[in-house]
């Protein structure tokens, strides 16, 4: 049951992307999410605050030490009652778990960050999580609500209205400090191929040429 569902969320990402070129939009539904223009990918400087956040088993940890910490790490934003563009985004970060293998939580950390830490509590997440057969290594997290908002500032995505918050995937390197947004629907081959041009560039290899 669950394989179909990822199935299904993940079908619901290809489609939303092709929705996305024909309409020049990336953001949720105009129901509950702002729209906004097609962006191509973006490179950013974020200093990550070390914010007290909560994770989806009722952790406490500080985002920038113990969530982060030295890893690479890919980042999405969703609520849990989000019918729309949250589920196939979290189906895509199942995807990517599934492909990074061993290197989740040793080598990169995925982390998704709720934009409503209200109504979003750790148990809530935890279930939510559990859909998306989610393992060690990828964080669900919540929070204080100033204490999240001052990481999504920190990050780029907050919104006074958390259901207008952008379609983002957030793929960086906190030891350089460089990261990249990936508005709309990015696919796992281009988020991977992120990861690996910031691992070569820590081992100071040549960068390989996307084709």
């Amino acid at each position: 049951m669950k394989h179909t569902f990822l199935r299904g969320a993940l079908a619901m990402v290809a489609a939303l992307a092709l929705t996305t070129v024909a309409t020049g939009v990336c953001a949720h539904d105009g129901a509950h999410h702002g729209a906004q223009e097609a962006r191509a990918p973006s490179t950013v400087r974020i200093k990550l605050p070390d914010s007290l956040v909560v994770d989806q088993h009722g952790k406490a940890a500080r985002f920038k030490s113990d969530i982060v910490g030295d890893r690479l790490v890919l980042v999405t934003f969703v609520y849990t009652t989000c019918t729309t563009v949250c589920p196939p985004l979290s189906a895509l970060f199942a995807d990517l778990q599934q492909r990074l293998g061993d290197k989740v939580g040793r080598e990169v950390a995925l982390v998704t960050i709720t934009v409503d830490p209200v109504r979003d509590t750790p148990l809530r997440l935890k279930a939510y999580a559990a859909q998306y057969n989610a393992g060690p290594g990828w964080s669900f997290l919540t929070g204080r609500k100033q204490a999240i908002d001052e990481v999504l500032t920190a990050l780029g995505v907050y919104t006074p209205n958390f259901a207008d918050h952008p379609s983002v995937v957030l793929v960086g390197d906190p030891r350089s400090g460089e990261w990249t947004r990936f508005f709309g629907f990015p696919s796992s081959d281009q988020l991977l191929a992120r990861v690996g041009q910031l691992q070569a560039a820590r081992e100071g290899a040549p960068l390989a040429k996307n084709n």
